[in-house]
């Protein structure tokens, strides 16, 4: 029972995180200024991650990025900026005797807090978005019960690169059906990503 209230509270912690990087996105969208073209001229990315969860799940995540160039509410030396990410990404658990590997399908905003200018521009970054899943079943005893699934992630990193075309960073993502159909243990994975920017 401790468990399941603990999963509860990073679920309810995570959703927070989100709600707030979007309110702060949507009500910053009212003020935002779209720079003619996105930051140092870069408008996609490609990224690599790779993420560990309960259950001994590995994951390799496939990203792709789009970045439109919208920032606003300039603070100090830092603003926020909007991105988008389309996700191919592969499970794999040694753990139990039946097992599934699962391929996941997914795309999500993320919203930024990025300092402004710098060789290293370090942010912090939220966002909320779906998956979709090959198979739900991850081993005999754990299951995620449908398909469908919600994602919520934050995550620190930093930019860099003689034209800023190279980002790293750790994320937390949390992935659950949102209550659609029980069980619903969610999945927590902890992650390392790499990304260049064209």
């Amino acid at each position: 029972m401790k468990k399941k209230n603990d999963l509860i509270r990073v679920k309810a912690a995570a959703l927070r995180c989100a709600a707030a990087a979007m309110w702060l996105g949507g009500a910053g969208a009212a003020h935002a200024q779209a720079s003619a073209a996105p930051s140092e001229g870069h408008a996609f990315g490609a990224q690599l991650a790779y993420g560990i969860a309960q259950h001994k799940v590995d994951k390799v995540d496939l990203g792709f990025v789009w970045d439109p160039g919208l920032n606003w509410w300039e603070i100090g030396g830092w603003h926020f900026s909007l991105t988008g990410e389309a996700h191919l990404a592969y499970w794999h658990t040694s753990e139990g005797t039946f097992r599934n590997d699962v391929y996941a399908l997914g795309i999500q905003p993320m919203v930024r807090f990025i300092k402004d200018t710098g060789a290293i521009r370090p942010y912090i970054e939220a966002g909320a978005g779906l998956r979709l899943l090959s198979h739900p079943t991850i081993t005999g005893t754990y299951t995620l019960s449908t398909a469908f699934q919600f994602t919520e992630v934050v995550g620190v990193g930093a930019q860099f690169g003689g034209h800023q075309q190279y980002q790293a960073g750790f994320r937390f993502q949390h992935i659950s059906n949102g209550g659609i159909k029980e069980p619903n243990p969610g999945i927590n994975f902890t992650q390392l990503y790499v990304q260049y920017n064209f």
